[in-house]
């Protein structure tokens, strides 16, 4: 029946013309509205790199009859797990997030990196991006205005995002990750000139297409004081957060000295034990449960800090590639490459745990010859699937708690 519902929906707003996506805040909390129905957001991190390829593999320069097969397959998946949007960077091609919406109700939230991976600028190559320097400042600002021009049009396109965990950045050159930085104050006055820039760029984006809100993405609330202060323009935060079976005080962080609606672009657990040296689906699964009751409970009715719209699960399945990025891409690597106590189950004070191959609520299998793959849902998945098929907001705070006791329960007897 949601499925019919949602599908309705969308060929009603096809007929009608372009969506009115925004944010209200109201004293129930802050929600995302589609045409003033509120709208949680189920998010998965999705990508499709088969075994073997890496970060520069694109399924977007695969043949068409590829790259709708390989969609098929794991947007039919995501809808039966109740995911309604997945976070895409800007090699995405427009016609293909209009697909998955038409073909499978499912949104988009369209990623810019904002300078997080390195910059060209003026033959300079920048592996760190120096948000202070004014010709930066202008090609960021420029990528944004032709961001917003490749999109604004788009059916299925839900929100604009900025960066990944960009903060990070001013201290790590690489995107693989390592134990969390420290700030210092010269970290902290190139961090001020970036968020300065991100809310230019989203004053900037609004004002073409002002139908759709713009977020940021930062790793965890570093620098949330320099956010509250600079980014007036930007309507959500959206944080990468890796804190392990609980976000503890985020919430009531995020609201007591932001006051912006919280999104996470990422959370996850890894699906490999580096004590045992074993899979460790049931401890995956156990630690996603516990998050999105967390970001559940904290949507706006629910009594809470009634501020988070939603969460991306990350991630859908597994990145081979991960750990050494250009090495051993045909095996699944069991090194971890950072530490995290929150991540109680393998955590060993002195030793790292997070295994960055092994994310995904899905096993990937062999590609064939076109690069098309199989996957094999973990526990993880089935739990996400019963925690999605009831929406906070049509719910009691005291129906939202039964749920995910009762769901807790049943993965406890699969013990």
């Amino acid at each position: 029946m949601r499925i019919i519902l949602f599908t309705l929906l969308v060929l009603i707003s096809m007929a009608t013309g372009a969506q009115r996506i925004e944010i209200v805040n109201d004293s129930n909390g802050s929600r995302l509205t589609i045409d003033g129905s509120p709208f949680f957001l189920n998010g998965m991190n999705w990508d499709y790199i088969p075994i073997g390829k890496n970060y520069a593999y694109s399924l977007w320069e695969q043949p068409d009859d590829v790259i709708r097969a390989a969609l098929d397959n794991e947007m039919s998946l995501m809808r039966k797990m109740g995911v309604n949007v997945i976070r895409q960077y800007t090699t995405i091609p427009p016609r293909w997030i209009q697909y998955i919406y038409e073909h499978y109700g499912i949104y988009t939230m369209i990623n810019h990196s904002f300078g997080r991976y390195g910059l060209m600028v003026n033959g300079t190559d920048y592996s760190n991006t120096l948000y202070c320097k004014d010709d930066i400042k202008e090609e960021l600002l420029r990528q944004a205005d032709k961001f917003v021009n490749t999109y604004k049009n788009t059916p299925g396109v839900l929100m604009y995002l900025l960066g990944n965990e960009n903060n990070y950045g001013l201290f790590w050159s690489g995107a693989e990750s390592e134990d969390l930085p420290v700030s210092d104050s010269l970290s902290d006055q190139e961090a001020r000139c970036m968020y300065e820039l991100f809310n230019e760029a989203a004053r900037r984006i609004k004002a073409v297409d002002p139908s759709r809100p713009v977020a940021i993405c930062n790793g965890d609330l570093l620098f949330l004081d320099i956010i509250a202060d600079v980014c007036k323009d930007v309507d959500i935060l959206g944080v990468n957060c890796y804190r392990g079976d609980s976000f503890d005080v985020l919430f009531k962080d995020v609201k007591e000295k932001c006051g912006k609606p919280i999104l996470f672009t990422e959370f996850g657990a890894d699906a490999f034990n580096t004590v045992t040296k074993q899979e460790a689906q049931q401890e995956q699964a156990e630690i996603l449960l516990s998050n999105w009751q967390e970001i559940y409970l904290n949507a706006a009715g629910m009594g809470q800090a009634e501020n988070c719209i939603g969460g991306f699960t990350f991630q859908f399945s597994d990145g081979w590639w991960k750990c050494g990025q250009k090495t051993n891409l045909d095996i699944h690597d069991t090194s971890a490459s950072w530490a995290n106590g929150g991540y109680k189950f393998d955590y060993v004070k002195g030793e790292n745990n997070m295994n960055e191959e092994w994310f995904g609520i899905c096993a990937k299998g062999e590609p064939d010859g076109n690069g098309l793959y199989e996957l094999y849902p973990r526990l993880a998945y089935k739990v996400i699937s019963e925690v999605h098929r009831l929406t906070p907001y049509l719910s009691t705070a005291s129906s939202v708690q039964q749920h995910f006791t009762d769901i807790k329960a049943k993965l406890k007897e699969s013990k």
